[in-house]
């Protein structure tokens, strides 16, 4: 490989649409319109293809319990929860996606790519240890930030998640552990109701946990502040071996389960801060990995967008300027509570 294809990889794979939700927001459409946007964008020439694998019980246990990896394999079709439903395929087609995110994580450390992208479902950063929840079956960021710690000693990961909803799963998943830091901003009060300021980690994780809930109406310009005095700050003291993406798009202002304004621009504003994290602290490795995103035209729109940008094809339209956000006082909040842990924030 050379040029940009040895930079960005994508994976992406028909089988995941065998996840069938029937009349369901998280629908096999969502990814049936980024699969066409990046063949009429003709992203695949450009980037390097990162094939999908059935991940082994062995490694989804790195997360999760044997005990609901077997209920899930034995339920077939149904109801997981009141939002949570399953097809006959859904256990395997949920195994596909941990294993593709495993792939693209070890591409990444084998350094065939240095920015990776998975593009599957189902989504995971709801799903717990023992349960799934909020259309999650199996938590794939948490099981690729588990195989990274076993699999290539890394003991410095930082997940940054910037989905709608607060990702309980993956905070819980590490909020006792200092090898990963977990950072969201999240819609409150909102789905699933967790993900608030004073959630900061117990134990050795004390001070690895960083909320930002926020409410309902914050646009680019509040996003972009909360990375420029928040999230960047926290992530070049910390200095992370990679960066994990949980990447929902369900924040953009037409989603039907949001009440965001953030636009497509907005997620490549995103995307390009921490990719520029990622140069600056470790070799530009860092994976985004799909989560929410329920409007078909903002989801296709935002991750070409996104895309764009991580191809470097696409620069910042967003000139240097004050920032009038109507979450000031939040993010001085945030700054405060966690000052004792990452100095002169």
């Amino acid at each position: 490989m050379g040029g940009i294809s040895s930079k960005c990889g994508i994976l992406a794979d028909g089988r995941y649409l065998d996840h069938e939700t029937g009349p369901h927001v998280e629908t096999p459409q969502r990814l049936k319109v980024i699969y066409e946007m990046l063949q009429s964008e003709k992203i695949h020439e450009r980037t390097a293809s990162i094939a999908a694998r059935y991940a082994s019980e062995e490694e989804i246990a790195l997360n999760h319990t044997t005990s609901y990896i077997q209920q899930l394999k034995n339920m077939g079709a149904g109801y997981l929860d009141a939002d949570t439903i399953l097809s006959e395929k859904s256990y395997d087609v949920a195994r596909l996606a941990v294993g593709g995110c495993l792939n693209v994580v070890d591409d990444i450390m084998a350094g065939k790519i240095s920015r990776g992208f998975a593009f599957v479902r189902p989504p995971g950063h709801h799903a717990e240890r023992d349960r799934g929840m909020g259309f999650c079956l199996f938590n794939n960021i948490a099981v690729a930030a588990r195989h990274l710690i076993k699999k290539h000693s890394l003991n410095k990961i930082a997940i940054l998640d910037w989905d709608l909803h607060h990702g309980n799963g993956t905070q819980h998943a590490f909020y006792a552990e200092k090898e990963v830091l977990y950072m969201s901003i999240h819609q409150c009060p909102c789905y699933p109701g967790t993900g608030q300021l004073e959630e900061i980690g117990e134990e050795e994780g004390e001070g690895f946990n960083v909320n930002l809930p926020i409410p309902a109406g914050v646009g680019d310009e509040g996003y972009i502040e909360a990375f420029d005095k928040l999230f960047l700050p926290i992530l070049e003291k910390y200095s992370p071996h990679i960066i994990l993406v949980s990447a929902g798009f369900d924040t953009h202002y037409d989603d039907p389960l949001g009440g965001m304004k953030v636009t497509a621009e907005g997620f490549a504003e995103m995307g390009q801060a921490l990719i520029n994290i990622a140069n600056q602290n470790c070799n530009g490795k860092i994976a985004f990995f799909l989560e929410g995103g329920y409007s078909l035209s903002a989801l296709s729109e935002s991750v070409k967008e996104l895309l764009l940008r991580a191809l470097e094809e696409k620069k910042s339209p967003l000139e240097e300027k004050a920032h009038l956000s109507n979450i000031v006082h939040l993010i001085e909040k945030a700054k405060n509570l966690h000052s004792k842990f990452w100095r002169d924030l």
